[in-house]
């Protein structure tokens, strides 16, 4: 391959030295200028690719620099230009999804992977749209800040990118032309928990005003027994009508919302989770099999499935519950994602329950997703608390008074009595491994990263994004550090 006879590296720019790249006898790197960080994009005149971006040009002999600002233009530039930051289906293989609030999460995220020795797939691109809407960002906005930290940490190995927790059509529609290769579908809504405590009289009266199609008897499943890996579940007139009541409408959803996307993505490849997670009581195995069945039936193909677990899976803390009986929970729903796929089973609010990931590791035999978010919102507020002790305790403070409003949307059990007083803080680094100051911190988020003053100017936002881009190395190493510890238990 030619490279160019002037280089970057031979520059005065000061060039990231994980980012360098040529491909197709272009270089590319981010460079550190006085408008911050660029792109900088050095190829011989006349090279095609220079078309794609825009940014200031200067010559050097028979060579044209471009230095692109970090745009959502030049983003889908670079995408092109380099195939490899182009999210794809990640298939069966152990994976880990990686939120980002800020948009400055992904170099750590790109670091603690590549410590995994490709044995968990990433996904990098990962924001439901209600954590979109709670921040003010769009689906390209999330799209493109994983696309520059990726490639600021030149990681070429394969990358998905998750669009979470989608509820509507409009919902995809925002999504796929993004360029998401990983849709998660989340029917919550159209679970009716009133079967968890009706009688069969009242599951009867419930299930004859269901449509035809999601009616018991259409289901085929009436009488019918299951032996999996030893799990023997019986399809009796309750437990068959229990299922269809409690998950018939939102399994109908789930297909609309696949057949969707699917003719709306046309040859385009995608992967598909179902999400039943966000519901008051856990997926039994009868109920799982009936939603695994009723998918098939309706012509749905999907690579995830997360239900609802036994237990608690609150926000940023560990899992709160019996071990013994999640290991017995789970290794039934494992067995039924086998027999019925396989599939994978999701962990979602799978952050920091460090006390249950080599149990879901082993009994799914390495078919299984994590799921994360805000724990990489808290590890920003860990790398800001003994650079700007005051802005640390604001965002306390302010968090604080959004607790009780905040944490509606959320199952979160923290409580403000519970949460050290500012005024009886010493350590303030330390509230963020108290539980309940945890929980505080995690889900006000959407309001510490909104919420303006009287004249319109940012309370937080600007002032803990500087702080993390001047100290983006220590954010990095924090990061790291701390999904190293998420991913290891899932190297089998």
């Amino acid at each position: 391959m030619n490279t160019p006879a002037y280089k970057l590296t031979s520059s005065n720019l000061e060039i990231t030295t994980r980012s360098l790249t040529i491909h197709n006898e272009v270089e590319y790197g981010l460079a550190r200028t006085d408008q911050g960080t660029q792109l900088a994009v050095l190829a011989a005149t006349g090279n095609d690719a220079l078309k794609s971006f825009e940014g200031e040009h200067s010559e050097f002999g028979k060579q044209i620099l471009i230095l692109c600002p970090l745009n959502a233009h030049n983003a889908i530039a670079i995408r092109a230009q380099l195939t490899w930051l182009q999210p794809r289906p990640l298939g069966l293989k152990t994976s880990a999804g990686m939120g980002d609030r800020i948009g400055l999460a992904t170099p750590g995220h790109v670091r603690a992977v590549r410590k995994m020795d490709g044995r968990i797939a990433p996904i990098f691109a990962q924001q439901s749209i209600r954590e979109m809407a709670r921040t003010v960002r769009t689906p390209q906005e999330v799209m493109d800040d994983a696309t520059w930290g990726i490639f600021s940490e030149g990681w070429q190995a394969g990358i998905g990118a998750d669009a979470d927790h989608l509820k509507s059509p409009a919902d995809i529609d925002a999504c796929l032309p993004v360029g998401y290769s990983f849709f998660t579908i989340d029917p919550g809504a159209h679970v009716d928990d009133r079967a968890e405590s009706a009688d069969l009289g009242t599951l009867r009266k419930f299930a004859e005003i269901l449509p035809a199609e999601i009616h018991p008897s259409a289901s085929g499943l009436s009488g019918k027994d299951f032996d999996i890996e030893g799990l023997k579940i019986h399809f009796d007139e309750f437990t068959l009508t229990k299922a269809a009541v409690k998950y018939g409408k939102a399994v109908a959803h789930v297909a609309s919302m696949y057949h969707h996307l699917a003719e709306t993505a046309g040859q385009r490849p995608f992967e598909l989770e179902v999400s039943v997670d966000e519901t008051e009581q856990p997926t039994s195995h009868a109920e799982h099999i009936y939603i695994a069945s009723e998918l098939k039936r309706m012509g749905v193909h999907w690579i995830s499935l997360a239900p609802r677990y036994v237990g608690r899976f609150e926000k940023g803390v560990d899992y709160i519950g019996d071990i013994s009986a999640f290991e017995r929970d789970f290794a039934g729903h494992a067995a039924i994602a086998r027999h019925f796929g396989p599939y994978k089973l999701s962990l979602h609010s799978g952050s920091d329950k460090f006390s249950i990931y080599s149990i879901a590791a082993r009994l799914s035999q390495g078919l299984v997703h994590l799921k994360t978010a805000g724990t990489s919102y808290l590890e920003a507020l860990r790398t800001i608390a003994p650079l700007d002790i005051a802005l640390f305790r604001e965002i306390y403070l302010f968090s604080r008074e959004r607790y009780e409003t905040d944490k509606v949307s959320y199952h979160v059990s923290a409580e403000l009595e519970r949460a050290p007083l500012p005024q009886d803080v010493t350590d303030w680094a330390a509230l963020l491994e108290q539980f309940d100051a945890r929980e505080i911190l995690h889900i006000a988020f959407g309001s510490v990263l909104t919420d303006k003053t009287a004249n319109g100017q940012s309370r937080f936002r600007d002032r803990l994004v500087s702080i993390l881009r001047g100290n983006s190395e220590a954010y990095a190493e924090n990061l790291e550090r701390h999904f190293v510890r998420h991913l290891k238990p899932f190297v089998l």
